[in-house]
């Protein structure tokens, strides 16, 4: 079985670590209410995806 011959230092790590990042999450504006929203993501706001209504609005 194979074990390391030496400890991993904290820099080794860390260089190795830095590209384990989670991705940022991506807002557009909602074409017809304008709040920021998550593309392909029905708007919280206005409750329309594609055009059509598919939820109902959240009350204010």
């Amino acid at each position: 079985m194979a074990v390391p011959k030496r400890r991993t230092s904290k820099r080794k790590k860390r260089a190795r670590n830095t590209h384990k990042v989670a991705p940022k999450i991506v807002l557009q504006a909602c074409p017809r209410c304008q709040s920021p929203k998550r593309p392909h993501h029905v708007c919280e706001e206005c409750g329309y995806y594609a055009g059509q209504q598919r939820v109902t609005a959240r009350e204010a």
